[in-house]
């Protein structure tokens, strides 16, 4: 177990990580204006490059958690973010700004190769462990909705960039001086824990959990991305100030969140395909229903829907906790995200456009689509026994 200092510099990282990425497109329509854009949607395609890096850079960053130290990746993670975040807030142009995003998005992509693993290192609830960072993670979502429409609101766009990243910053530094020292790499360390159930190859677990999360990061991005524009126009008539918004939507991302840590208590007593499989069914009905819903009553449904999103996320980490080994847990992951979050940064670019030509109803009913694809694949997913209950509540 990690000290607490470290444990909770790592759900910050988390926090951060998300907020970092969304900043962008909650302030998309006050970018583009500063950028002499007619259209918001017209500058969303720009974004992509920050979600292709945050995918394809899971590679490296996993293989050199496990070879060269997780927590070496880490400083580097808190002191590139923050770095990359000015970089952006400086940027003129479009172009520039697409440039900036991708260097964000490739020291973002160090986080969940290299923290989550790094967290659950002896964690004696690993399903808990990450329901809390998943949490923390989603928390940073709702930051970004709100740190940024109160920031954009009052001191501009480039502010909701300057000020998260020097956070970020000082975060490095507190990691440099009281985070966990490592001994050696994990790597390096003796095989001890993680073996595929019954009879099934890892091969075929990390193709199906790679399928799942390319669906489930799909779902994620269209919705993280869009849901500000999304309520804007859902609560047209109704609010329309920035800051309002943004409150709104971080109320619904902070009450959502709360769905990871009771799926993180269920995995660690409970069947993952049932468990997967159920919230994945949950999170298409309430999707579809969201299509025919406008005003007050989308605003709940929202809620809903992004906490069925949410509580999604936590299966692929307790997938990887439970059945590899910590010595290559960072590789592991880092393939599966660069896979699945690289073909997942298609949602980005996808946005503009869908809703340009077709509507918000048409987006909606893309993501109901994408639940039902993902729902398809964990139906391949082998059983397991469910795990031995904790002896102790969380």
């Amino acid at each position: 177990m990690h000290n607490r200092s470290t444990q909770i510099l790592l759900n910050v990282g988390h926090a951060f990580d998300h907020l970092m990425l969304l900043i962008f497109a909650t302030a998309v329509t006050s970018i583009a204006a500063d950028f002499g854009l007619a259209r918001w949607e017209d500058l969303m395609p720009y974004g992509v490059g920050a979600f292709l890096f945050f995918g394809l850079g899971s590679l490296p960053s996993g293989k050199l958690g496990d070879q060269w130290g997780r927590r070496k990746m880490m400083l580097v993670f808190f002191f590139g973010l923050g770095l990359s975040s000015l970089l952006v807030a400086a940027t003129q142009t479009p172009m520039q700004m697409a440039l900036a995003l991708a260097v964000l998005g490739a020291f973002a992509s160090i986080y969940h190769p290299v923290g989550i693993p790094m967290l659950v290192q002896g964690a004696v609830r690993p399903g808990w462990t990450i329901g809390v960072n998943g949490l923390a993670g989603n928390l940073g979502v709702a930051g970004a909705a709100v740190a940024t429409g109160f920031l954009m609101q009052y001191a501009g766009w480039r502010m909701a960039f300057v000020v998260p990243g020097l956070v970020c910053l000082a975060c490095g530094v507190a990691f440099a001086l009281w985070g966990t020292r490592e001994t050696e790499a994990p790597a390096k360390k003796k095989k001890a824990t993680g073996h595929a159930p019954g009879g099934v190859s890892l091969a075929r677990l990390f193709l199906i959990m790679t399928m799942a999360a390319t669906s489930g990061g799909l779902l994620f991005n269209l919705s993280t991305n869009a849901n500000f524009e999304l309520l804007t126009d859902r609560l047209r008539g109704i609010a329309q100030d920035p800051a309002q918004i943004g409150l709104l939507l971080a109320a619904v991302y902070t009450a959502a969140s709360v769905t990871q840590l009771v799926v993180g208590y269920l995995i660690d007593r409970h069947s993952l395909k049932t468990l997967y499989i159920g919230v994945i069914a949950i999170q298409a009905v309430l999707l579809m229903l969201a299509t025919t819903l406008s005003g007050w009553a989308f605003l709940g449904m929202q809620f809903l829907f992004m906490a069925a999103i949410f509580g999604a996320i936590p299966f692929t980490d307790a997938l990887i906790v439970r059945y590899v080994d910590d010595g290559m847990r960072s590789r592991v992951a880092g393939m599966r995200l660069a896979v699945s979050l690289g073909a997942s940064s298609f949602a980005v670019w996808l946005i503009g456009p869908v809703v340009k030509s077709a509507g918000f109803t048409a987006l909606l009913g893309v993501m109901a689509a994408t639940s039902v694809v993902t729902l398809l694949v964990l139906t391949q997913l082998p059983g397991a026994p469910a795990p031995k209950a904790a002896a102790t509540a969380p």
